[in-house]
Order: structure tokens, then sequence, then C-alpha cells
């Protein structure tokens, strides 16, 4: 169950890079993940859930600028490989597999890059333009974001 979770983080990662280290901290700050003794345990400071917010939500602001590089080019690319990691662990260190979660978030990370240009690809193809389907792939992220972290619970 978990490598699942971390799996579908890391799929989150891929959709947008920093709404997945905020699900994490806020888990972990309202004491859904334990974290402490582990090398993740920055998770638990209390100011980090409300720092990573913000960056999440600029996020979602710059997305929308179409001077944005694609999530495909190596920066982007490695920032969600290493976003999804890391939630990947956070969510395995619970059960001390932290390494096989960083793998399965890892992996989702890739999955969720890809076919999350896809997806969006055919949803701005189909209504024409692309603000409506990144709005939805917003919504997609934060949902599943919140939904692995009650899954989590």
């Amino acid at each position: 169950m978990l490598l699942s979770l971390a799996l579908a983080i890391g799929v989150i990662a891929g959709l947008r890079a920093l709404t997945v280290p905020a699900a994490i901290a806020w888990a972990a700050w309202l004491g859904v993940l334990q974290l402490e003794g582990t090398w993740l345990s920055f998770f638990h400071k209390p100011w980090l859930p409300w720092l990573l917010t913000a960056l999440a939500a600029g996020e979602l602001v710059t997305d929308q600028l179409p001077s944005t590089p694609s999530r495909t080019v190596p920066v982007q690319f490695a920032t969600r490989l290493l976003t999804g990691s890391c939630a990947g662990a956070a969510i395995g260190a619970s059960a001390d597999m932290w390494i096989a979660g960083a793998a399965a978030g890892c992996l989702g990370a890739v999955l969720g890059t890809l076919g999350g240009r896809a997806a969006r690809a055919q949803l701005a193809a189909s209504f024409g333009r692309d603000r409506p389907a990144a709005l939805i792939e917003d919504a997609a992220a934060i949902l599943g974001a919140a939904s692995i972290v009650a899954a989590l619970a």
C-alpha cells in the first residue's frame, strides 16, 4: 500500500513539482507522517508547510505564463524527479522502506511528467487553448496530493 502511495505522489510531482513537498510537509506537521529520527525530519519544521505552500501557489501562477519552459526540459524534469523521490522516500520511511519509496516516487514522477504533458496537450487541443487544461491539471494535482495525504492518515 505504501509503495503505491509513493508511486502516486510521484505522479503528482510530475504534474506540479512543488505541490508534493508542500503536501508532505503538511502531513509531517499534522502528524500523519512520522519522520523524526530520519534524514527527512526537516519536514517537521513548523514554518515549512507554509513556505512550501506559498512556493507551490507561485508555481500554479507561473505555470500559466507563456514564457514558462516545458516540464521536460532538464531542470524542470530533474526537479520533478527530485521532489517525487523525496516525497516517495518520506512515505516509505514510515515502514523503514525509504529507498523503495524513493524509487517508486521517482518512477511516478517520470510517469506523471510525460503522461501529464500528453494529457494536458490533448485537453488543450480539445478546448482550443491551454488555460482550461492547465487549471484542470492544477486541480488534479492539489486534489491528488490531498487524497494521498488523507490515505496515509
